[in-house]
């Protein structure tokens, strides 16, 4: 009897250290995904094509080889309940709070404890919004109108709208937090605003054609832009206003590509401001550039897909095609394709990276592949 009596205590004993041991497990695995540099995934972030990730807020795990770790639910859906195209990506660290803009609305997302906050439909849409150094206010484009929301970033309210031209799209918030800068489709001018009295103060250019995906270096005198048609890119001069350069792709063919109807769709430039990388759709390349006049061609990578954007990490070591890879800057080899929990290839045009501590941000990359040379921890 008390050999039985034994055995029964023995086993006992060891189901509670397993399940100890689990439930530690577990602790643990929650609490290293909360402390991390991570890179933030918002999809369906090609159109609403869910095929490129499904639907969600997905999670990488940027220093173990970008292994997935997540996927957080998020909202954003058509009428019809489908899930809706993601047109933007932020963080606030102030707010502890990543924002996911949808075609129509907004929503924003606690990062600590994953839950949503918020979700505000605007009138007239959404599209790739971008938010003050303090974390406060945002920049958010109406869905090609007219005109662009200043919104609150902790309530959402409007603050004020600013009328530009036509067909209001892309939008960098200035490193010095003194202006932004509003892409109009419609427009071959750059729109510059104020940042205290939210108002257009200066049009840069004209350039060929309306601009596109654009980026510019971190003492705001430079912007690097795509414009409809033109396979490459030009150059403005954010102090006189001036368009500076016309810079094609040599010895590559443009032609039709299967989104955004635009040969060059996706612009970034390297952190430390030595290379502009684009896009190539037709090709389903990046083509890579110097950054300084005479903005020598330097090679080209071949993708997987076609490619709609490029951004990078904010110490310059990897660069982040919309196509999926993670490249190295430097060597230009393709080290990763990010897969999610079922495998799949996970495809984005909209990505951040966050580095996070005990459930906080600590800082955040940008969307839009911005030069770093004077603000950031670039090489």
């Amino acid at each position: 009897m008390r050999n039985a009596r034994d055995t029964i205590i023995l086993l006992i004993s060891s189901l509670l250290v397993t399940g100890n041991a689990t439930a530690n497990a577990q602790d643990s695995s929650e609490a290293s995904s909360k402390t991390g540099h991570f890179l933030y995934v918002a999809t369906p972030g090609i159109r609403d094509y869910l095929g490129y990730g499904g639907h969600g807020l997905l999670v990488f795990d940027i220093d173990d080889h970008h292994r997935f770790v997540k996927r957080i639910p998020t909202q954003g859906f058509h009428k019809d309940g489908r899930p809706s195209n993601v047109k933007g990506i932020d963080v606030s660290v102030s707010l502890n709070s990543i924002f996911i803009s949808t075609l129509r609305s907004l929503q924003r997302i606690d990062l600590g404890t994953e839950k949503l906050i918020w979700e505000i439909p605007y009138q007239g849409g959404c599209d790739r919004m971008s938010i003050s150094p303090d974390g406060m206010t945002m920049y958010l484009p109406s869905l090609e109108k007219d005109f662009w929301n200043v919104v609150n970033c902790e309530n959402g309210k409007v603050i004020t709208k600013i009328k530009v031209h036509s067909r209001a799209h892309n939008t960098i918030y200035g490193p010095s937090g003194k202006k932004a800068y509003m892409a109009d489709i419609g427009s071959p001018l750059l729109h510059v605003a104020d940042t205290r009295s939210h108002t257009v103060i200066q049009k840069i250019g004209p350039f060929s054609a309306g601009i596109r995906p654009f980026t510019i270096n971190s003492d705001e005198s430079l912007a690097f832009v795509n414009v409809n048609d033109l396979l490459g890119f030009e150059v403005g001069d954010l102090k006189s206003g001036k368009k500076l350069a016309t810079v094609k792709v040599l010895g590559w063919d443009k032609g039709p590509v299967r989104r955004h109807g635009n040969p060059s769709h996706g612009i970034g430039l390297t952190p430390n401001e030595t290379e502009i990388w684009i896009s190539d759709g037709h090709n389903m390349r990046l083509h890579l550039f110097s950054a300084h006049a005479p903005f020598q061609q330097l090679t080209t990578i071949a993708l997987d897909d076609m490619p709609g954007w490029v951004t990078f990490s904010r110490d310059g070591q990897y660069a982040y095609p919309s196509s999926g890879e993670v490249i190295h800057t430097k060597t230009r080899e393709i080290l990763f394709q990010l897969k999610d929990e079922h495998y799949n290839t996970v495809s984005s045009e909209k990505m951040i990276e966050v580095f996070m501590r005990d459930g906080r941000a600590q800082k955040a990359g940008d969307q839009f592949g911005l030069g770093r040379k004077y603000t950031g921890d670039s090489n």
